[in-house]
């Protein structure tokens, strides 16, 4: 295991400070330093950059991202029990790391007074990893504050987002993240590097803002693809039914076959949809 500073090893720490991991936080703590240093990497040039991470719970990625250069580290954690642990790293890099005791799905990043280029690096809980993605990029201002995302998924969610029509994966979160991100996935991580185990293989997935997405109303869009893939089966003129409008001159007018199911259109397909739907 990598040794990327002076302080005790992870499971010490856990030891110490008495972390263990609680299923109801979505808690899955990933030791391997090496493995938080690549994750680190992924990310891109550190140095220069303010890094936002969420649940940094003992720290590894935490120390990882300051190791690699990050000018400072926001971490936003709402397990208190983390905090003296988190408080020794920032003492270790001269206070280069600012921790925010609060859950993160009620903070604004963009009121913490950040300024600078800023990364967001993060082990996602699992139980609000794809509703704090959401946040991020169906924000009203766009391009949005953050340069990219590096971000640790379930596996099978990670797929979701970087999924392509005609996939089994693909699906809304597959529309609203390919609309205005450019994603891949980096590498996968297995079970037995965290603790305690997942039953699931997570993965890294790295996101970056599309500057120019085509033009379209976001609430069009969300109501657009929940329509069409909340009966994904059927073909787009009997799920877009829900919407409250006929679908067939919408489909038309957006040069969609109405016997079309969903994961056949692309990304392009569904922003027509819902320009047609509004009336644009």
């Amino acid at each position: 295991m990598a040794q990327i500073d002076d302080l005790p090893p992870l499971r010490e720490v856990i030891a110490t400070h008495g972390l263990d991991a609680k299923k109801s936080l979505g808690q899955n703590f990933l030791l391997d330093l090496n493995l938080t240093s690549r994750i680190a990497r992924s990310a891109g040039a550190l140095e220069g950059y303010t890094v936002l991470e969420v649940g940094p719970g003992p720290g590894g990625l935490t120390r990882a991202l300051l190791a690699a250069g990050a000018d400072q580290v926001i971490a936003i954690e709402k397990d208190t029990r983390c905090l003296p642990a988190l408080a020794e790293i920032s003492d270790h890099y001269d206070g280069r790391l600012r921790v925010i005791s609060d859950d993160a799905l009620k903070v604004n990043p963009t009121s913490l007074g950040i300024d600078g280029p800023i990364r967001i690096v993060a082990n996602l809980p699992y139980n609000v990893g794809t509703q704090l993605l959401l946040n991020w990029i169906t924000g009203d201002d766009w391009p949005p504050f953050w340069t990219s995302l590096t971000l640790l998924f379930q596996k099978e969610v990670g797929e979701r987002i970087v999924a392509k029509p005609g996939s089994k994966a693909y699906g809304r979160l597959g529309v609203l993240t390919g609309w205005r991100c450019h994603s891949g996935m980096l590498f996968d991580i297995g079970p037995k590097a965290f603790t305690p185990p997942p039953k699931v293989t997570s993965s890294v997935v790295h996101l970056t803002p599309n500057p120019s997405p085509l033009p379209c109303s976001l609430k069009d869009l969300e109501k657009v693809t929940q329509a069409a893939f909340g009966q994904r089966r059927k073909m787009l003129r009997a799920s877009l039914k829900s919407l409250g409008k006929a679908p067939e001159p919408i489909l038309e007018a957006a040069d969609i076959l109405p016997t079309s199911r969903a994961e056949e259109i692309d990304v392009e397909g569904f922003v027509r949809i819902a320009n047609a739907f509004s009336g644009n």
